[in-house]
């Protein structure tokens, strides 16, 4: 796996409007330099759509170019702030950090900004004839200071498109259920590796004195885990010859003295050591997905909510949301989930770190939506197609047991919610065509 904390740290800059603005503005300045000491050089084309006028007229033209960029600037600002109120309205807070990693919106910032710069900088060397100063028009520059403001344009005309784009429920949707598949694809690899290397020891390989004498590691900060380094983990361990038992994964809220993870030989661990493990813990204020798969679905079933809330009441929106979440669960069933057991080069058991397992994955992903929806005839009735959609992908007795109880579930508050007996009666046939998919498989 690679390096955690660049992972996190590249996740907080791409999650920044300020990032790639700033690298297009660092760039807009070394074109600028460029084109000036081209024109310095005296080497300009006689090319038909170079510029090819005064002073007056450069500083005209650039002086309109950066004028007008301020104004779109301030437009796009206000219309992407817009954006983002409608998607924490209808969307949910949670789905903010989504839009904030929109590499177009950035873009089209940074295009905006870096034309005002340039044309500043280039503005700034246009002189006229004097006593100190022989005329000078950067006949190059200018001419590339309107291609930028052309360009430009373009840009204002994507970004409408886009801005309009992005805050449908579809293409919201359809972004999370993605990540949550490059979240699968990540985390639970079709081909795990070396199965010797992960194969669990026997119960009794595992010290059987590690509950009385481990010691816990405790936490020094508070928020969200949003990855562990395991790779730092494995060195600590084996540097310092420890079995360590981490008592947390991915996704789950840290409080600063609880308990990290439990350390044997317990003896050693110290100031040193509990800095050092703590290291390998990232902790941050909001939930990530890069370790957490949990995290988008939550992020579906936050849609679905709010869109059959009585304020919305907007049954379609949940509907797509579970078609998706029936999408990922069944390519979560057919993966291989990660041993807790972790073992260092010599074959020395290391780390023991207890994963999330699909029948949580699952609860997540339906409880809610079961619970708020459960007078919804339609949203019960999808839901029940979903769990017989997953039936076929799955493995083993206990996911088929999962979904064998989620399918009572519904069935159970769909009897006591719905009143007309038409609509129970088409929740009971999606319920058998679950049981025969589950005695089939």
């Amino acid at each position: 796996m690679k390096n955690v904390k660049l992972s996190k740290l590249w996740d907080s800059l791409h999650s920044s409007y300020w990032f790639i603005p700033t690298l297009m503005a660092l760039g807009s300045m070394i074109l600028a330099i460029s084109m000036l000491t081209l024109d310095r050089a005296g080497n300009t084309p006689n090319w038909w759509w170079i510029y090819t006028g005064g002073t007056d007229g450069a500083r005209s033209v650039l002086s309109s170019v950066a004028s007008s960029m301020v104004s779109v600037v301030a437009t796009a600002f206000s219309i992407t702030i817009v954006a983002l109120q409608l998607a924490s309205s209808n969307f949910g807070p949670r789905l903010l950090r989504n839009f904030m990693q929109d590499t177009g919106n950035q873009i089209v910032l940074g295009t905006f900004i870096a034309t005002f710069i340039y044309c500043l900088l280039v503005l700034r060397t246009i002189h006229s004839e004097g006593e100190e100063y022989k005329e000078f028009v950067p006949q190059l520059s200018v001419t590339v200071g309107t291609v930028l403001a052309i360009a430009s344009i373009g840009v204002l005309i994507y970004f409408i498109h886009h801005a309009s784009t992005i805050i449908q429920a579809s293409h919201v949707i359809t972004q999370v259920s993605g990540e949550l598949d490059k979240a699968i694809d990540r985390l639970f690899p079709e081909k795990m590796g070396d199965d010797r290397a992960n194969k669990p020891r026997q119960i009794g390989e595992i010290p059987a004195n590690f509950d009385a004498e481990a010691s816990p590691i405790k936490a020094t900060f508070e928020g969200y885990l949003q990855a562990i380094d395991d790779g730092e983990l494995m060195k600590i361990a084996r540097h310092e010859n420890l079995l360590v038992f981490v008592k947390t994964h991915p996704g789950k809220f840290v409080i600063a003295g609880s308990n990290l993870a439990m350390v044997l030989p317990g003896e050693r661990v110290n100031h040193h050591l509990t800095k050092q493990i703590n290291d390998a813990f990232i902790i941050g204020k909001e939930r990530t997905e890069y370790q957490d798969v949990e995290f988008p679905i939550a992020q579906l079933v936050e849609i679905a909510l709010r869109a059959i809330s009585p304020a919305v009441n907007d049954p379609f929106t949940a509907i797509r949301c579970i078609d998706r979440l029936s999408a990922g669960l069944s390519r979560l069933a057919q993966r291989d989930f990660p041993l807790p057991y972790r073992y260092d080069g010599s074959r020395n058991l290391r780390i023991i770190a207890e994963g999330v397992t699909f029948e949580e994955l699952v609860n997540s992903a339906f409880n809610q939506i079961r619970q708020y929806g459960k007078s919804d005839v339609a949203v019960t009735i999808r839901l029940l197609e979903a769990l017989a959609r997953i039936v076929p992908y799955t493995r083993n007795f206990q996911q088929r047991e999962t979904l064998r109880r989620h399918a009572q579930m519904i069935l159970n508050s769909s009897c006591e919610h719905i009143s007309q007996e038409d609509d129970r009666q088409d929740v009971r046939d999606r319920y058998q065509r679950v049981i025969t998919a589950l005695e089939i498989n």
